[in-house]
């Protein structure tokens, strides 16, 4: 079966304006926002803090109608987030518009986030099944339901069968949807503990399909960081860790420079480059991704992530300058906290 799936298949830190960094040099540790907003859901995110939904409606609404897939899976799980704090916004919003398809996907992330951290998270998902559904029908060409089925089926341990379908369905939609791809990559490294090698392949194979500038060019990227977060399954030849590392170097400068929209693939490529010792690489991709932390991967190292990406920082810069490097990340195998979903 893995052979076959293989083939086929916080708000914000701070608000003040941050300054471009020079290419020669870096922002300093104060200027380094963790989860920042972009420009677009900043004002979603503000309004929403006053239980106002409209700019997150028109939000949605505007990537819907645009197609922007892959900015709109961020946007949701953003906004879901938020909401498991304060939904009042989000609560009124579907009182208003009860089948507005934004409105419901919203609200189906959220209740998948809620039921996930419970210990009956498998029967609490099942539960949820309704209003994933419902998010689906709200518009056929809109792959983020989809996503959310496949996450949705992993963590309610949903059979090979079954996930298969949904995942035909979501590349029917969006053949190069990163969301869906991750959630694919996870329901393999989950089903099949330590099956490295297969999830190397399917990422691989989605990449080698893919245009250039799609995100899914880093997915052996997220490969290679599961590989090497965890302690079990056969040797990954280094070869292949360098080359998953390469596609995303080849990606990185086709997107925004100090941007936070491609911040969370910078920082997973930085990880990633330290733990090959590619300090130059890694210097480089801290000079593109400019002041922007992102809590994902380094919460899954430390519960404080700014302060071990400040660190990681440090070390890249001094190895990159001749200085004997440290590993503040520890070795393949150390323990990497759950909760990815």
């Amino acid at each position: 079966m893995v052979g076959t799936m293989a083939m086929q298949l916080p708000f914000i830190r701070a608000s003040r304006m941050t300054r471009t960094p020079h290419p020669a040099g870096r922002p300093d540790d104060d200027e380094v926002l963790l989860d920042a907003p972009d420009a677009r859901l900043s004002p979603a995110l503000v309004a929403a803090a006053r239980g106002e939904h409209g700019p997150a409606a028109a939000l949605l609404l505007a990537t819907r109608t645009a197609g922007e897939w892959e900015r709109r899976d961020r946007y949701v799980t953003r906004l879901a987030a938020f909401a498991r704090s304060r939904p009042a916004w989000l609560d009124a919003w579907l009182a208003l518009a009860p089948k507005d398809p934004d409105a419901l996907l919203v609200g189906a992330q959220l209740a998948v986030d809620r039921a996930w951290d419970s210990p009956a998270r498998a029967e609490l998902l099942r539960e949820v099944s309704p209003l994933i559904t419902a998010a689906a029908r709200g518009d056929q060409r809109d792959p983020v339901p989809w996503r959310l089925a496949l996450d949705h089926a992993r963590g309610a341990q949903a059979g090979h069968t079954y996930f298969e379908e949904l995942w035909a369905a979501a590349v029917r939609r969006a053949p190069h949807h990163y969301g869906c791809h991750v959630a694919a990559l996870r329901y393999l490294a989950a089903s099949w503990h330590g099956s490295h090698r297969e999830c190397f392949d399917f990422a691989d194979r989605a990449a080698q399909d893919a245009p250039a500038g799609a995100l899914v060019q880093a997915l052996p990227v997220r490969a290679a960081f599961g590989y090497l977060t965890d302690g079990c399954g056969p040797e990954v030849p280094r070869e292949r860790l360098d080359a998953a590392a390469d596609r995303a170097i080849a990606l990185s400068p086709l997107l925004p420079v100090a941007d936070p929209w491609p911040a969370r693939m910078r920082n997973l490529l930085v990880f990633v480059l330290v733990r090959l010792e590619r300090w130059q690489d890694a210097r480089e991709q801290l000079r593109l991704n400019g002041p922007y932390a992102t809590s994902f991967p380094w919460d899954r190292m430390s519960d404080d992530p700014l302060g071990h990406f400040l660190d990681v920082r440090e070390q890249v810069m001094a190895a990159a300058a001749g200085e004997p490097p440290r590993h503040p990340q520890g070795e393949r195998g150390g323990r990497v906290r759950g909760g990815d979903h």
